[in-house]
């Protein structure tokens, strides 16, 4: 992965503002990811979620726990659809390993350290992924990286 891959977590623009529903998405390949993802978060936002406002309305006035939320919501539902309605896998990042790569094998200092998380039940894997939502969206967290990474392992490779 470059740079941008890197780099590209989940950031929404400012809270209770007019774009509140909005991932702020940079330039490169992350796009096509941060686009579909947004889909989930517009159909939580206007159709799932509790809320006394109108339609319109619910995507303006959204705060950061519900920007939060939705984008939980919306991982777990890709993931989930991903693993065939059956289970889920997340991956998040451990703490720094100090082993050595094997032969041929050049280490990136970020693969080495995924963790997965293995789900059977949708709402195990919303909350877990609501319990651990920074690991997507804080900067340097490569959120990004570690959806397509779970979306992998959730489809599964064989599929």
């Amino acid at each position: 992965f470059g740079w941008e891959w890197a780099a590209a977590h989940f950031r929404f623009h400012p809270p209770h503002s007019d774009l509140a529903y909005a991932l702020e998405a940079g330039k490169g390949g992350t796009r096509a990811i941060l686009a579909a993802v947004q889909a989930y978060v517009i159909t939580y936002l206007l159709f799932t979620r509790e809320t006394e406002y109108t339609h319109l309305e619910r995507l303006c006035r959204v705060g950061r726990c519900e920007q939060g939320q939705a984008l939980a919501t919306a991982l777990a539902e890709m993931l989930w659809a991903a693993g065939g309605g059956s289970r889920a896998v997340v991956c998040l990042i451990t703490a720094p390993i100090t082993t050595m790569p094997r032969e041929g094998y050049t280490a990136n200092s970020f693969t080495e350290r995924i963790r997965l998380f293995e789900f059977s039940e949708k709402a195990a894997a919303q909350g877990f992924i609501s319990d651990h939502i920074n690991c997507f969206k804080g900067e340097g967290s490569h959120g990004v990286i570690l959806l397509l990474y779970s979306l992998l392992f959730s489809r599964t490779l064989e599929r």
